[in-house]
């Protein structure tokens, strides 16, 4: 990788391979959660601020290693807690997301349903939300399981799934929410304090740091990771108004907005931060990827990890910092970082060659392939690796770009992960965006925790199982009760008659709710309140099959 490339929000890649070539588990009450956190984050800064304004003299740099540090791995990666139930999807699944969480959402909805969307003047009579009903807990489980399905069957328009038309008819949807009840579910989500000030439009991540902070704080309460994790940044989709939206050029979606992660290189995601841009409290101002590391790593420090991280973060003062708190680094480098050896930077390599320089157990070094790389490394020395690349071709590799390249896809794979069955929506707005693609980093890492402590299941059928457990028993209905029902519902010609003497006629109610307008029958039910015209055979049967 060409170190001059790109920053952050704009970088080709991060992958030197394509060149080869104190909360506990959410059960917190939310609103006092948020008031706890805004002490603690303005203590973060301080330390931070603290962290990243700490003087780094300019290294002596030697071509001999001088001894890089070794540091044992203190900790094992592992469960954290005993095996949730029976081991089942579903138990995995809701050991991730559990119901304290979820009646905390559903108290911040029902509040916003009444206090914001409820009292607003201009609302129509005819209004979904005239009929809102407080949210439960075992609903917005319901609401989970529809709309997590939708990522597995795909359709243009929310509103597709509940059509009765021949073309689009999926009875799964509306036999356990209606269209109207979603919807006003979707609309009515919330995950703050509703508020009649501005303080939501002055800081628009608040509206979203719940869900953050308990996703954050579940993972580590949970698991404990292995020695190797990787840092870099995943994008949700976004080409709305926000004033942190980003730009990243590599990544599947390339507008929107950029969450800094910190991973396993199999692809389960331990913390994330949200970019906010220069008014975030924590990692914003000076410094910012140096803050950005070492709050990912706050609760990783001191343990013998190795952290792998792109040009965006590395540095020479960043490495050091980490080294001072027993954590190595490795990656790719900037060739404009301060403290770059000159006799690195400067040196004209013909391809394959290397060069490298250390100092205070830092190790410095440029390789060239097809292009030069710079990469940094507090772990592994310059020596050259014999490797096999995906066409069985033999060569040879600096050992830090080796590692690189086995650690650093951590976030790639979750983001592939959750792109083959993807339930965002284009029209809602950005926050609940970011909740649902917190329900699917959930539902991956519930999956690699099942596939670690079972035999393994691929990621579809894991899916449909919690989707299965999450939506209530089908009602199944047997021949006879059919039998009944069908008796219970007459088709009788219309006794009365119009002006001219002739049998009146009613528009056919299913021709209707199949969008054939217009469509008149001489027939109705005698037993259904309203009397509805229905064409008889099959709309008969049709209609009140869907009544089930």
């Amino acid at each position: 990788m060409d170190p001059s490339q790109p920053s952050c929000s704009g970088r080709s890649s991060g992958r030197a391979s394509n060149m080869d070539e104190n909360d506990s588990d959410g059960s917190i009450d939310p609103l006092q959660r948020i008031v706890n956190n805004t002490s603690e984050s303005s203590s973060d800064e301080d330390t931070s601020e603290d962290e990243a304004d700490i003087e780094v003299v300019c290294p002596t740099w030697s071509i001999h290693t001088g001894g890089l540090r070794r540091i044992e791995f203190a900790r094992v990666d592992s469960l954290l807690v005993p095996i949730p139930g029976t081991g089942s999807p579903i138990d995995f699944f809701n050991l991730l997301l559990d119901d304290i969480f979820l009646q905390n959402i559903c108290k911040l909805s029902n509040s916003y349903a009444f206090n914001d969307v409820y009292a607003r003047p201009n609302l129509t009579p005819r209004s979904r939300i005239n009929a809102w009903k407080d949210l439960t807990v075992p609903e917005l489980k319901t609401f989970l399981g529809v709309l997590i399905h939708t990522g597995t069957i795909k359709m243009n328009r929310v509103q597709d799934y509940w059509k009765t038309d021949y073309l689009f008819n999926l009875k799964c949807f509306s036999s356990f929410m209606s269209r109207d009840r979603f919807l006003s579910i979707l609309r009515c989500l919330h995950f703050s304090r509703p508020s009649g000030n501005d303080t939501d439009h002055d800081n628009p991540t608040e509206k979203i740091k719940f869900v953050v902070e308990y996703f954050n704080n579940k993972m580590k309460s949970v698991y404990y990771p292995q020695k190797e994790l990787s840092l870099d940044e995943a994008m949700v989709l976004w080409r709305g108004r926000l004033h942190s939206s980003q730009y990243i050029q590599g990544k599947r979606h390339k507008y929107g907005v950029k969450l800094y992660t910190l991973t396993e290189h199999q692809g389960f995601i331990l913390k994330f931060l949200l970019y906010s841009g220069r008014s975030d409290n924590v990692v914003g101002g000076k410094g910012h990827t140096e803050k950005v590391v070492l709050n990912l790593l706050k609760d990783y420090l001191g343990h013998g990890h190795s952290v792998y991280t792109d040009n965006c973060y590395n540095s020479y003062a960043l490495a050091s910092k980490l080294l001072s708190q027993n954590t190595y680094c490795t990656g790719t480098l900037r060739s404009d970082r301060k403290f770059i050896p000159k006799e690195v930077s400067s040196k004209s390599l013909k391809k394959g060659e290397t060069i490298a320089r250390y100092a205070n157990g830092v190790m410095i070094g440029k390789w060239r392939d097809k292009r030069t790389v710079l990469y940094i490394s507090t772990e592994h020395d310059n020596q050259l690796v014999d490797c096999t690349d995906k066409r069985g071709r033999s060569k040879q590799k600096p050992l830090p770009i080796v590692k690189y390249n086995a650690h650093m896809s951590g976030v790639d794979r979750a983001d592939q992960m959750m792109s083959y069955h993807p339930c965002e929506r284009k029209t809602i707005r950005w926050y609940k965006k970011i909740f649902i693609h917190v329900i699917m980093m959930i539902m991956t890492n519930s999956h690699l925790l099942y596939n670690t402590h079972n035999k393994k299941m691929n990621l579809y059928d894991f899916r449909l199982e919690v989707i299965k457990s999450l939506l209530p028993p089908p009602l199944v209905e047997s021949p006879a009760q059919k039998r009944k029902r069908n008796e219970a519902h007459k088709l009788v010609k219309i006794a009365e008659r119009d002006h001219n003497n002739r049998t009146k006629r009613k528009k056919c109610r299913q021709c209707t709710n199949d969008g054939k307008h217009g469509v008149k029958t001489t027939f109705q039910c005698e037993s259904c309140p309203d009397k509805p015209g229905l064409c008889m055979g099959q709309c008969f049967q049709a209609f009140h099959d869907r009544l089930v």
